[in-house]
């Protein structure tokens, strides 16, 4: 089998990736061009930039959609996922513009979405790297939590925008999307996944921070704030869910790629020397994890 093969079926061609971004036009190019090499669909939302973003792009065999203003990124995410879907998607891998998350990581990803095609696979930061930013640090694990208690078994790092998610959940699930549900969204879509029979799958990578990147456009009070208020009326509805509270701190895990839990004890050194990745057995995407991460620097 290929590179992209999974019992003789090209697993990558069913897949298209969804980038939404507003004002990266420093780092969208890179971004973008990394993740064709990776999926030849490729969809950039342009949420209504304003630093001459599109331009960027011109030249690369991407489909840019463009809101006209800021319409959030649940919004630019929704609207990447309907443009995926009508075009036959098997699945959308999304991935953030500003350069914290490395395209070469999406054929680990999707190597455990060949093995769980109904999962939502999480790119899951390495809490070492996720403590640099000490107070985004503390209000992820603050999501963490809630989002655990409401999906009823625990998540590793609810809030990364680097996912792979099946047709079979984005055909099927409602969630508001309006502006004010930007981080909201990510977090609903997890929960919601759970109860419709779609758990989630973490798969670990390392954090990144490219050179002209813009600073993050979470706010740790107010999105957290939204993210808790979002949280406790559905378990309010489930008369407080104890048993997923339970579960979440003593029982399920979300589980992690390899049989193991807990990101914070992966360590990169786990992974073998680096052979040319096949789908066909958890070994030999474990293999490849080393080659990947050498190329994960930015550029």
């Amino acid at each position: 089998m290929n590179a992209h093969s999974h019992s003789g079926v090209n697993v990558l061609a069913g897949y298209w990736v969804v980038i939404p971004a507003y004002n990266e036009a420093a780092t969208i190019r890179d971004v973008a061009s990394r993740a064709l090499r990776q999926i030849a669909q490729v969809i950039v939302v342009d949420d209504g930039s304003t630093d001459g973003m599109a331009e960027a792009l011109v030249g690369l065999p991407v489909a840019v959609l463009r809101n006209p203003t800021n319409c959030g990124k649940a919004a630019s995410l929704w609207r990447g996922f309907q443009q995926a879907l009508a075009a036959g998607a098997s699945g959308v891998v999304t991935l953030d513009g500003d350069g914290q998350h490395a395209p070469e990581d999406i054929p680990r990803l999707l190597a455990e979405a060949a093995f769980y095609p109904d999962h939502v696979i999480i790119g899951a930061r390495r809490r070492d790297r996720r403590r640099a930013a000490f107070w985004r640090y503390v209000a992820n694990r603050v999501a963490d939590f809630w989002i655990s208690w409401a999906a009823g078994y625990l998540l590793a790092d609810s809030q990364s925008g680097f996912r792979v998610y099946p047709a079979s959940l984005l055909s099927n699930v409602k969630i508001k999307h309006g502006k004010v549900r930007s981080f909201v969204f990510e977090s609903e879509i997890l929960i919601e996944a759970t109860r419709s029979g779609h758990r989630s799958l973490a798969v670990p990578i390392e954090a990144l921070r490219c050179p002209g990147a813009r600073p993050s456009y979470f706010r740790p009070v107010l999105d957290i704030a939204r993210i808790t208020c979002m949280v406790g009326w559905k378990l309010i509805s489930r008369g407080m869910y104890p048993i997923g509270l339970y579960r979440s701190l003593f029982g399920q895990t979300s589980g992690l790629s390899s049989e193991c839990h807990g990101v914070a004890e992966v360590a990169p050194a786990r992974f073998a020397q680096p052979t040319p990745l096949s789908y066909g057995t958890r070994s030999q995407v474990e293999e490849h994890g080393e080659a990947l991460r050498q190329r994960m620097k930015c550029g």
